[in-house]
This record gives structure tokens, C-alpha cells and sequence, in this order.
């Protein structure tokens, strides 16, 4: 799939062509009306001519009222509009506890010792997450990452290689959780450092199955179910009380 592309969307009537891309996951779809709709790959198909019909039927369709457009936006061209569409969450049962994990994907398992790797912050909630993850340099922190999650998704990080795996040994995951458009249960701010041990990254029975991936997957959970990670910076406060404790 690729810019100027004519597609259709799977679930719902309608269609249009391919604008732009945000991200690994999120494609850009200009409707006739010049309106860019972001939506999942997984969501549209590419078709060979202007026939956007589907057999299946979204019954709640969005009716675009008519517009008038001024010279100004006449000479505007369609790429230069601002997304104004935003599709609805979809929320699942059991959603409203919060559940994310930092996951790392082998880009090649067949060839561990020589492939490059993924990483991505999954949030298996109903809630969006703003993010940062910081990994240590040091008694100091650097900014790796920064952003928003959106519900039930996951979003791709960066691409590295071995020789980026002591820069990963001690990272820190802060997330703060909401919902938009719609009144919610206040969650806590999470603050989680974690200890990534580089020695898994050459053994290959560390990645598993997972429900987040077709690839197996070296997975470590931030927060589940509302309980967050032991973290590390807490395990060092306990160590330490344990010893004056001693």
C-alpha cells in the first residue's frame, strides 16, 4: 500500500485514497469531501476502482454536511487540511483495569545471533496513555520516548541492535491514564523502572508466544491489572531498609 492508492474501509461504507501514513500501523484516508480519516491497515483494503461498497454494514454511518468553501480554501491543497475526523474507542470488557507492557520482537528469529530488534509499548486497556521512557546514563536519565497510546493498541518504540543493549540495562516507564470525550475512574500516575537483562536477546527460547504478536516476543509488564511492576528504584529502597533493618 502506497500514497495515491484507492482503497476502501472493511467494516464500514466508504473509501478513498491513500494520503499519508502515521506511524507503522495508521494509514491516512483523504474521502471526497478532502477530509483525512485515520485508520488501522488492518482496516482497509486496497480496490481498483472508485467502488467503496462493503457487504458488511456499519449502521451508525458519519453524514458529512455541505460545506462551504471559501477562496482561501480552494487554493488549499487536500494534503494541507488537518485530520479533523477521530474514530471512536472501542472498548472491551475487563478493559478498565489498567495493563501495559514494554515488549521487544526479534525482527529475524531464524537468525538470532545476527538480527536487529523492535520495541513497543502495548496498552491492553480502554484508557489512553501518555508516556515517557527514559533509560539510565549513569546516576542521570535520558529521554528515549515520548507520546500517547491509544486503547487496545500498541505502538512501535524504536529499532536497535546488540550494540545498543547496555543503553537499554536499566529503563523507566511513567505513564499517566485517561479516557477522552467521557467521564472515567482516576488512575494513579505509574512510575516503573525496569532492569532489561541483555543476555536474554541471544537466547531464543526467551521470546514467547504472547497475545500481542504473531512473533514470539520477550515481554515485560509495567502494570497489570491496576497493580504496577515491582520496581527497581523500590527493590533498592527495600534492600537498603532490609540491611539497617539487619
Amino acid at each position: 500500500m502506497k500514497i495515491g492508492d484507492k482503497v476502501r474501509f472493511v467494516n464500514e461504507v466508504g473509501g478513498g485514497k491513500v494520503a499519508g501514513f502515521q506511524g507503522k500501523n495508521i494509514v491516512l484516508v483523504e474521502d471526497a469531501d478532502g477530509f483525512q480519516i485515520p485508520m488501522q491497515l488492518s482496516d482497509v483494503v486496497v480496490v481498483d476502482d472508485e467502488d467503496y461498497s462493503t457487504t458488511r454494514i456499519v449502521e451508525n454511518r458519519i453524514q458529512h454536511a455541505p460545506k462551504v468553501v471559501d477562496d482561501d480554501e480552494k487554493d488549499e491543497e487536500p494534503a494541507d487540511k488537518p485530520v479533523t475526523f477521530r474514530a471512536p474507542v472501542e472498548e472491551r470488557k475487563g478493559g478498565d483495569r489498567l495493563s501495559a507492557y514494554l515488549a521487544f520482537v526479534p525482527m529475524d528469529d531464524r537468525q538470532l545471533s545476527t538480527t536487529r530488534f523492535e520495541s513497543y509499548l502495548v496498552n491492553d486497556s480502554n484508557y489512553y496513555l501518555r508516556y515517557t521512557l527514559l533509560s539510565a546514563e549513569g546516576h542521570a536519565w535520558m529521554l528515549r520516548a515520548t507520546g500517547e497510546v491509544e486503547p487496545n493498541t500498541k505502538l512501535f518504540i524504536e529499532e536497535f541492535g546488540r550494540e545498543n543493549l547496555n543503553g537499554l540495562e536499566r529503563l523507566n516507564v511513567q505513564l499517566l491514564a485517561y479516557k477522552r470525550d467521557k467521564s472515567f475512574l482516576l488512575k494513579s500516575p505509574i512510575d516503573v523502572q525496569l532492569r532489561i537483562d541483555g543476555v536474554k536477546f541471544y537466547k531464543l527460547h526467551t521470546f514467547q508466544e504472547n497475545d500481542f504478536f504473531e512473533q514470539h516476543a520477550l515481554i515485560y509488564p509495567i502494570i497489570e491489572q491496576d497493580k504496577p511492576a515491582r520496581s527497581l528504584a523500590a527493590d533498592a529502597k527495600s534492600l537498603k531498609d532490609e540491611w539497617y533493618r539487619g
